[in-house]
């Protein structure tokens, strides 16, 4: 499953000379993952309540085309790779039907104590739904 995540360009994201400052791309990863784990049953809130913390631990990004202030950003978000121990996400945004970003996001899962958790043996409901989840 793809989720669409749509964001609009704010002011105060563009540089002097009008376009989107490169770092805003890696926000709107975030804003977008947190939106994906939602529509799959699995929010961000909820795992940190059960004990999950999924920090990134890599991201790479690439920039096609620049976007300006109010421009409509869709970003598709999908499972690239999980095996249980690590997550990798991938993003694509869109602007106007053009693509201005291709990313990727790298995470791993820990509990509260900051000790690697088997997703698999631990939260088999969560390891079941990324796996369904993979391309």
């Amino acid at each position: 499953m793809t989720s669409t995540y749509k964001h609009i360009v704010h002011y105060y994201e563009t540089d002097r000379m009008g376009i989107t400052h490169h770092s805003n791309y890696i926000r709107w990863m975030e804003e977008a993952r947190v939106y994906y784990l939602k529509e799959i049953g699995w929010g961000y809130d909820h795992l940190e309540e059960i004990g999950i913390m999924s920090p990134v631990t890599k991201v790479d990004c690439s920039y096609k085309h620049t976007t300006t202030f109010a421009d409509e950003v869709s970003i598709h978000v999908s499972v690239e790779e999980f095996k249980g121990v690590r997550l990798k996400l991938k993003y694509m945004m869109y602007c106007k039907e053009q693509l201005v970003c291709e990313a990727y996001s790298e995470h791993c899962f820990l509990n509260k104590d900051g000790l690697p958790i088997r997703i698999k043996k631990e939260y088999p409901e969560f390891y079941e739904a990324l796996v369904n989840e993979e391309r």
